[in-house]
């Protein structure tokens, strides 16, 4: 089974992955693994390759194309990035979406990365715009759309556990025989720009 885990910044992703992964004995890929891992064959740190894709949009495309291409090999993996689901498109038996209200993920990164709450909300306000507008733009991805998903969970409302148990759930009592209600991943412009 492929499981996507999809959200925004602070919305939980790392941790209902690795929980997800190590629960059900799968590996866990996040997109963060990949983009060091593109920054390592470059020689760069992930400060300095980051910096990079503010400027060349075949950074985003190459762990985009990496990701899709992980779907495609892979099984008894759970996928970990914003644009997993997209990415993984039919390949993916499991889609799921996390979120938050943008106080209690901008709370989430200002603890995480020992910054002032304020400077965490503008930060991941500014990346959500920006991330959008670049989805759109590559891939004809309308990131709000969450149609693609089969669990969309506000992770505020739940414990990490409590939300990790709610995944578990889903993916203990799917039924491949009896799914009548995938939901097609169209219109997405595959273009990694090679």
């Amino acid at each position: 089974m492929l499981i996507t885990v999809s959200g925004p910044a602070g919305s939980g992703k790392s941790t209902l992955a690795a929980g997800l992964a190590e629960l059900l004995s799968y590996e866990h890929i996040s997109g963060g693994d990949i983009f060091r891992e593109i920054a390592d064959e470059r020689g760069l740190t992930p400060l300095e390759l980051n910096r990079l894709a503010e400027d060349d949009d075949q950074i985003d495309r190459d762990l985009d194309q990496r990701l899709r291409s992980l779907a495609r090999e892979r099984d008894e993996l759970v996928l970990e990035s914003r644009l997993a689901g997209w990415m993984a498109g039919e390949y993916a038996d499991l889609r799921i979406w996390l979120d938050a209200p943008a106080d209690a993920r901008a709370a989430r990164i200002a603890d995480r990365e020992g910054k002032p709450l304020d400077q965490a909300r503008r930060e991941t306000e500014a990346r959500s715009e920006s991330e959008a507008l670049r989805y759109e733009e590559y891939y004809g991805i309308d990131i709000g759309d969450l149609t693609i998903y089969d669990l969309v969970v506000n992770t505020s409302r739940w414990s990490p556990d409590g939300v990790l148990t709610l995944a578990s759930e889903a993916v203990e009592s799917y039924e491949e025989p009896a799914d009548e209600g995938m939901v097609a991943v169209t219109d997405v412009e595959y273009d990694f720009g090679e």
